[in-house]
């Protein structure tokens, strides 16, 4: 990528509802103010793992130990989310038909296969996976191109999923994140995008999960490109954000132009803008690139790791699980 050149990759998550002309006009939207990758995920309810623990969750006085949140709730909000196989193959000839790459976060071994097979050249890796090994193995043989979050994810974690990207030899990048919905301005912690950059030697990114609204809304993009972010996630809305699950993380397609608009700036003008626009450093919210996990981080990660699995021969086959398929 040349200098001051970001890729900008949008995030459709939840925010469709299960609706493919959703899909459609959030695509068009997105690759008409800027987006190169648009996103969805790959979410089916009879890969959702049932796990006790989760079933009332676990409270010491009002601190949360383990997150409540039922099975049969959770398979009832994501069946309505479904996208059938057949509409995803139609999103990867819509992408393409608007010259902007189809993306797809695949949650489960069990689906490396069949997103292959539907036309998908671009892979993203949610962050509870970055640590899944075998999981990460399996794309590699089948995509050549990867984008990895690392939030929720220790650094031992990361350097060897490093690792065993160097030894496929394929194209990919990190993004930092994280994961905490909506994440705090003061719990941004960019430098991670140097550590990242600095780790894998490619360029790197940010998935911002920070508030979607408000004069701030596109603060901690601006923040990432500033100090380094080459790639940038976001979630994209059409609906008001109170008509979605992740409605409140989510911006407007017409944001995506305002922000790789600030990226084309040189960076002088950059501090200068973040200075008059909202009175703060352009170095503000660089926390540490090393840094431990917060309790929030940790119980997010708890839920979301082996929340999806695969089932096969009545057997339950976690992403990490080292055994072939």
């Amino acid at each position: 990528m040349k200098k001051n050149k970001v890729l900008f990759i949008s995030e459709l998550c939840q925010n469709h509802n299960g609706n493919f002309e959703t899909i459609k006009k959030m695509a068009y939207q997105c690759a008409k103010n800027g987006s190169k990758i648009i996103k969805l995920q790959n979410i089916f309810v009879k890969d959702l793992s049932f796990r006790t623990r989760f079933e009332n969750g676990f409270f010491s006085g009002s601190k949360t130990l383990v997150i409540k949140r039922p099975f049969k709730d959770e398979y009832k909000r994501l069946k309505k989310l479904e996208i059938p196989y057949k509409d995803l193959e139609k999103f990867v000839r819509y992408c393409e038909s608007l010259d902007v790459i189809p993306s797809i976060t695949c949650f489960n071994r069990g689906s490396v296969q069949r997103l292959h097979e539907l036309g998908f050249k671009h892979l993203k890796i949610a962050s509870y996976d970055c640590s899944s090994f075998q999981l990460i193995r399996d794309v590699s043989k089948k995509f050549k191109s990867l984008t990895i979050s690392t939030g929720a994810t220790f650094d031992n974690e990361i350097e060897k999923t490093v690792k065993i990207l160097k030894r496929k030899k394929i194209k990919y990048n990190l993004l930092h994140c994280v994961t905490i919905y909506p994440t705090p301005l003061r719990d941004l912690n960019l430098n991670r995008i140097k550590y990242l950059r600095d780790l894998s030697k490619n360029h790197a990114g940010f998935s911002d999960h920070t508030i979607g609204q408000g004069n701030k809304k596109n603060l901690a993009c601006k923040l990432a490109i500033y100090n380094g972010a080459k790639i940038l996630e976001r979630h994209i809305t059409i609906k008001d954000p109170s008509d979605t699950r992740d409605g409140k993380v989510s911006i407007n397609p017409e944001d995506i132009k305002e922000v790789l608009s600030f990226s084309k700036l040189g960076q002088n003008d950059q501090k200068k803008y973040i200075l008059e626009k909202y009175k703060i450093s352009p170095n503000s919210f660089l926390g540490r690139k090393k840094r431990d996990l917060t309790h929030a981080e940790l119980l997010n990660r708890d839920y979301y790791k082996g929340r999806f699995t695969t089932y096969i021969n009545n057997r339950c086959i976690d992403n990490w699980d080292e055994v072939d398929l």
